[in-house]
């Protein structure tokens, strides 16, 4: 007799189990387990599939343990041949920067985004770009699975996109795009997106772990064996990460994150991951009647110009991937009515907290009865330490109602002893600030220029390394 057997499998990870559980115990992750399809197997060949994966597990098996199989050459890692592959450019200078120069010939790019944030318009925009090379290296194949064919020429017609080389398929089969791309072997593939895809291998409906999982291997093998590069449109949960299982960012090349909201002005792409390029790399747009655009300029557009100071804003010289950026970082603390609260706003919540301790016990300013807002302005997303000393010079600034000068940078990371601690090119940030006008920066001391060089001659330079220090001298800067 055949026998009926459920199981459920982990929506983030893959695994499967034999029973329900509130919590995964592969990745650790709450009620994410579901249901699969249930599966008849025969008893007497379930046993022996259970035989088969314990003995390919590493256990001895009871014909003798020999094994044979083809494999390829082994030989020294000095004598692999490197080739260095020629970048494939979008046509949008911004999107080549986060790409690491350009699409390389096999990668595979996830990209993710709320909805309408814009991933559909710059993938189309990268398209026509990329069909209008007369080379046949420049052919590109626009593949949904979401919308229609007719819905995709009226996005073109409403950004002013040329249609007239860009070849489309609406279609959801793995197996009947892997056909309709040997056909045609574009240079470049874009499929939107992989939660609509489906292999006839799999019983389970689209949007599955299983159905994401395969599908996306099978496109993966596809690239690698025929050079082809692929954009994969994914779409996030409510929390922000990628739908689907975590080994689908494992499998591709390249993980692309819109940053930003839909109903502003700006959007900003960075790269989580990246085989050929920085990671953190960050691209600025700016979105248009005609799609996106980039900023040449990304700095000046988290800037604001005051007529006067403001008491709780400094501007921060972050670095974003190679390149320095420079944000302003705004601060309000206010009386609580109740429980104090803290809220940050593109920076990391936790490590809010640990600086505003630092700051009572090393520079003498507390806020435990006071409600602590901090924002980054434009939206974007500070995760590295640099931003540490901007974000308690605006607080203390907001608390003390004294305002710091327009002309004053900042960067550095504030360790628990109360020390500045350098950061990564610091030569660079103080070039960006000088670029903008700015006469004044604070900075570590291990980050100051030396004394003979001619450089940073239009900018003066206060180094620091305690954070009651900095909290003085920023004080004193007329």
């Amino acid at each position: 007799m055949a026998k009926n057997k459920s199981s459920y499998v982990c929506q983030e990870c893959g695994a499967h189990f034999g029973k329900w559980s509130g919590q995964c115990s592969d990745c650790g992750e709450w009620n994410c387990l579901v249901e699969a399809p249930n599966v008849s197997m025969p008893h007497h060949k379930a046993n022996v599939a259970k035989s088969s994966a314990k003995t390919a597990s590493g256990s001895k098996s009871t014909l003798g343990g020999n094994y044979s199989g083809s494999h390829s050459a082994v030989m020294p890692l000095n004598a692999v041949n490197v080739t260095f592959d020629t970048r494939l450019p979008t046509g949008i200078s911004e999107f080549d920067r986060v790409l690491g120069g350009g699409l390389v010939a096999g990668s595979v790019v996830l990209i993710g985004g709320p909805p309408g944030i814009g991933k559909s318009t710059i993938l189309l925009q990268t398209a026509t770009n990329m069909a209008r090379i007369e080379s046949p290296a420049g052919s590109a194949l626009y593949i949904t699975g979401e919308e229609s064919l007719s819905q995709v020429a009226m996005r073109a017609q409403r950004l002013g996109l040329p249609a007239d080389r860009l070849r489309v398929l609406a279609e959801t089969n793995v197996e009947t795009i892997c056909s309709a791309l040997t056909q045609e072997q574009p240079a470049i593939a874009i499929i939107d997106s992989i939660q609509t895809l489906y292999t006839d291998a799999i019983s389970s409906a689209p949007g599955g772990v299983s159905q994401i999982r395969e599908s996306a291997a099978m496109l993966t093998r596809y690239a690698k064996q025929t050079g082809t590069a692929l954009f994969l449109v994914g779409h996030v949960t409510k929390e922000g990460s990628l739908a689907g299982p975590r080994v689908l960012e494992h499998m591709v090349d390249t993980v692309l994150y819109f940053e930003g909201q839909s109903d502003s002005r700006f959007r900003m792409i960075r790269a989580v991951k990246n085989r050929f390029g920085a990671v953190n790399e960050l691209g600025i747009f700016g979105m248009t009647d005609l799609g996106l655009k980039e900023v040449a300029n990304p700095s000046a557009i988290f800037l604001s110009r005051y007529d006067k100071p403001i008491a709780g804003s400094v501007v921060m010289v972050s670095r974003e991937g190679t390149r320095p950026l420079l944000v302003e970082v705004q601060a309000l603390v206010d009386d609580a009515q109740g429980q104090p609260r803290r809220m940050a706003l593109g920076l990391d919540f936790q490590r809010l907290s640990m600086l505003l301790a630092v700051m009572h016990r090393h520079g003498g300013i507390h806020t435990s009865g006071q409600d602590v807002y901090v924002n980054v302005v434009g939206g974007v997303k500070v995760i590295e330490t640099g931003s540490d000393l901007a974000v308690l010079l605006a607080c203390a600034s907001s608390i003390k109602e004294k305002p710091l000068p327009s002309s004053l940078a900042v960067f550095g990371e504030v360790g628990l002893s109360g020390e500045i601690r350098p950061v990564p090119n610091g030569q660079e940030r103080l070039k960006e600030a000088m670029k903008h006008g700015f006469t004044y920066a604070i900075v570590p001391k291990a980050n100051a220029p030396t004394k003979n060089s001619t450089q940073f001659k239009g900018i003066e330079v206060i180094a620091v390394d305690r954070l009651d220090d900095a909290l003085e001298r920023a004080f004193e800067i007329d």
